[in-house]
């Protein structure tokens, strides 16, 4: 099934679901709708969330729709929406009413409580620094890997078109510069030469997508690059979807990456729903999230439901998923993380912002 049967196929599921409402929108777009507060038997629940994370919360708002009601008796209606990350804390910032956000970075959350709708301390709301699932960067590649691409130095070579959404507007482009600009560090560059490395690997971009749905749709659907820079999600899916087309290889370093999760403080009180809200996010870490976020190829958070996922394979080329679902590869490549860049507000100060080092690398095609 294409990623556009699918998403048309949850689109139909949803208009017939009467339980949840998973609204999915278009493939690199975000989509949007208000919910309203708690009325007698049943409330209504808006999560604004980023583009990999559709067949996640299409699976996990009935798993919480069944918890809710089992516990309140109450019926719950969750709309979601959709979009690069950085876009989604944008309009979310700008007025679009979401009584919960998930989105791909801290650092696209705290754009909304700097515009005042979230209370400083979200990361201490919830386990893990308000992080129920992680991931990773990967790369996705054709068939046979006829470029033998193999790790970040490959990105450079003039052969070789890459596939990334655009810093500016998605989570996860921010987490595929940083991964890329951590080997070139490691390789012993100076941030000059880093810049440099940086920069021609980002002239060989073919094109700049909102989100990550639309570059794995410009790669897998519309045969754009040799190479797409993904979400670890992302790249399982498109091996499953599409077995035998596609291998995943992981790069010897990469980062792993915190998608945050936060009530919403201003609408839930605007509209009474912090108590459905706040358990809508805590539920993300019960046992039946964790597996079905596993199922997802997101990794869980606790430990334990992780080790089911994870393989002892040290092989850094993944050409079908496992037969046992243990598609978690954890040796063979090492991840840095977020503090190493200073965290989020320092990360983004210097290589995002207007005018950042991204601005002063990247020349638009």
């Amino acid at each position: 099934m294409t990623y556009k049967k699918r998403v048309s196929a949850i689109l139909l599921a949803s208009a017939l679901t009467v339980g949840v409402l998973a609204g999915c929108g278009s493939t690199s777009d975000s989509s949007s709708a208000s919910g309203s507060g708690e009325n007698g038997g049943s409330v209504e629940l808006t999560n604004v969330s980023y583009d990999p994370t559709r067949e996640l919360y299409e699976a996990y708002n009935k798993a919480f729709a069944a918890h809710w009601k089992e516990q309140t008796g109450q019926d719950v209606t969750v709309t979601q929406s959709h979009g690069g990350s950085g876009k989604q804390a944008l309009e979310v910032a700008n007025g679009l009413e979401a009584d919960v956000v998930t989105l791909a970075l801290e650092g696209d959350v705290d754009a909304i409580k700097d515009a005042g709708l979230i209370e400083d301390g979200y990361t201490e709301e919830f386990d893990n620094d308000s992080a129920p699932y992680t991931s990773s960067i990967v790369f996705l590649v054709r068939k046979g890997n006829p470029k033998n691409i193999q790790d970040w130095d490959d990105l450079l070579r003039d052969d070789v078109g890459v596939i990334t959404p655009n810093p500016k507007t998605s989570g996860g482009a921010r987490w595929n510069y940083l991964a890329a600009w951590y080997y070139f560090e490691k390789q012993g560059q100076s941030e000059e030469q880093i810049k440099e490395s940086m920069k021609t690997l980002y002239s060989h971009v073919l094109v700049l997508d909102s989100g990550a749905r639309g570059s794995t749709t410009s790669f897998v659907e519309n045969k754009q690059g040799d190479v797409l820079l993904a979400w670890e999600n992302e790249a399982f899916l498109s091996l499953e979807e599409y077995p035998g087309e596609y291998e995943i290889v992981i790069p010897s370093v990469s980062i792993l990456c915190q998608p945050t999760v936060a009530v919403v403080d201003e609408v839930v009180d605007s509209r009474g729903t912090r108590d459905v809200a706040t358990e809508y996010l805590n539920y993300l870490y019960s046992d039946e999230a964790q597996r079905l976020e596993a199922e997802n190829f997101y990794r869980p958070s606790n430990e334990e439901i992780l080790k089911e996922y994870t393989s002892d394979s040290e092989s850094r080329t993944i050409t079908e998923i496992p037969e046992d679902n243990k598609w978690i590869v954890s040796d063979g490549f090492e991840l840095t993380n977020i503090d190493h860049f200073g965290g989020w507000t320092e990360a983004t100060e210097k290589h995002f912002v207007d005018g950042g080092i991204f601005d002063s690398i990247y020349e638009e095609k």
